[in-house]
């Protein structure tokens, strides 16, 4: 079997589920009652497409040498329009929220700190993973100067947000998580943008503190990077969701039946594209992306517990799955060997490592993602009754 072949995406998402499943049953989690239980099915899809998505850039990489796009659509819209839909989640959320601020209010101390919580605590283990498995390349010798070695680690720590150097002069640094961490450029931009946003469509003004934080980090962000403005479409198209899933509901049987017909088709459409930066891709992803929020089920497979508890786990899946195919292509397998495989074995092994991915995944939200999350909780309560 090609890992192109769309064949190779349905074993791999069903033993996914499978191996969810089997984890989900002994691990007892408890069931979710998000308002947004479609979103937390969305997510778990995601996650799982980006992760078939560097699957096949690997293999195109082993027997290539080159860092491309994979050689179909389908498998390009893996990548590129789930991390577009994982914008859309993060915009949709969060405006929701503001504009909800007439009847919640919007503690900004509180949005930072759960933000940290969230997103810190895993990309640093995943930075941990990155760290070691470079000085195991260097047989734990410094290719520079401890000064240099240093400040490469710092840029690190700082999301790569300025610059993405080769940690220890190791120049395949950025391939080793598959080089996820660009898209967490964007959802910082975003966090740190909300205040201004806050302006136009919160009821409850931000402090003047926050907006120029805000500011500060816009300009620093525009002096350190390009911006993609078909990243900026994504999270656009998740704010409007928002205000239509506010005052739109499609939540009888008939109409979640004609809306997840409605999403199929646009799935459908924008494979034809050969990359999401492009117009009208970016409007089926958005009526795809608005119909989901808005509570279509699509035919009720989002609403599955399992597909939920895939969501749950959906950030340790896109930070821990590059560096586990790395770490099978390197150090388990080799490189020189991975070359002889077939596509038939290439895919064997990664339909193997798949149960692997979901098991460190889960591990690293129930160690790691979920202690942190408690951890903010008991922060922002602590602050509420000081203020009290």
């Amino acid at each position: 079997m090609n890992p192109l072949n769309p064949l190779f995406a349905v074993i791999v998402m069903t033993i996914a589920c499978i191996t969810g499943y089997i984890i989900n049953l002994n691990a007892k989690t408890k069931k979710s009652n998000a308002r947004f239980e479609t979103i937390d099915g969305l997510r778990g899809f995601l996650a799982l497409a980006v992760f078939i998505h560097h699957s096949t850039i690997w293999h195109q990489f082993i027997h290539e040498g080159t860092w491309r796009l994979p050689d179909s659509n389908l498998y390009i819209h893996f990548g590129e329009t789930s991390v577009a839909l994982f914008f859309m989640i993060t915009s949709f959320l969060f405006v929701t929220k503001l504009i909800n601020t007439k009847e919640h209010d919007f503690n900004w101390n509180h949005f930072f700190i759960s933000r940290f919580f969230r997103i810190v605590p895993m990309y640093y283990f995943s930075l941990l993973l990155i760290i070691v498995s470079v000085m195991q390349m260097s047989d734990w010798k410094l290719q520079v100067d401890l000064l240099a070695f240093l400040k490469s680690i710092m840029h690190w720590l700082a999301f790569t947000l300025s610059d993405m150097p080769y940690i220890n002069n190791y120049n395949f640094t950025d391939k080793i998580n598959a080089g996820v961490t660009w898209s967490l450029w964007y959802e910082w931009l975003f966090y740190f943008s909300l205040p201004i946003f806050s302006l136009l469509i919160s009821y409850k003004k931000p402090k003047l503190f926050y907006v120029i934080i805000s500011i500060v980090f816009i300009l620093f962000f525009f002096v350190n990077h390009i911006l993609q403005l078909y990243q900026i479409y994504a999270f656009a198209g998740g704010a409007l969701a928002a205000y239509i899933s506010k005052f739109v509901s499609i939540n009888t049987k008939l109409k979640d039946y004609i809306a997840s017909v409605v999403v199929i088709i646009c799935l459908l459409l924008i494979r034809q594209f050969n990359t999401s930066k492009n117009d009208y891709c970016i409007i089926l992803t958005s009526i795809t992306f608005t119909l989901i929020a808005s509570g279509t089920s699509v035919f009720g497979i989002l609403k599955l517990s399992i597909i939920k508890f895939l969501g749950d786990i959906s950030y340790s899946i896109y930070l821990l799955h590059g560096i586990i195919l790395f770490s099978f292509f390197h150090f388990i397998i080799s490189f020189e060997n991975i070359k002889t495989y077939t596509p038939s074995q290439f895919s064997m092994l990664i339909f193997a490592i798949t149960p692997l991915v979901i098991l460190l995944s889960y591990l690293g939200y129930r160690f790691i993602e979920k202690p942190a999350m408690d951890k903010s909780k008991k922060i922002i309560q602590k602050l509420q009754i000081k203020k009290a």
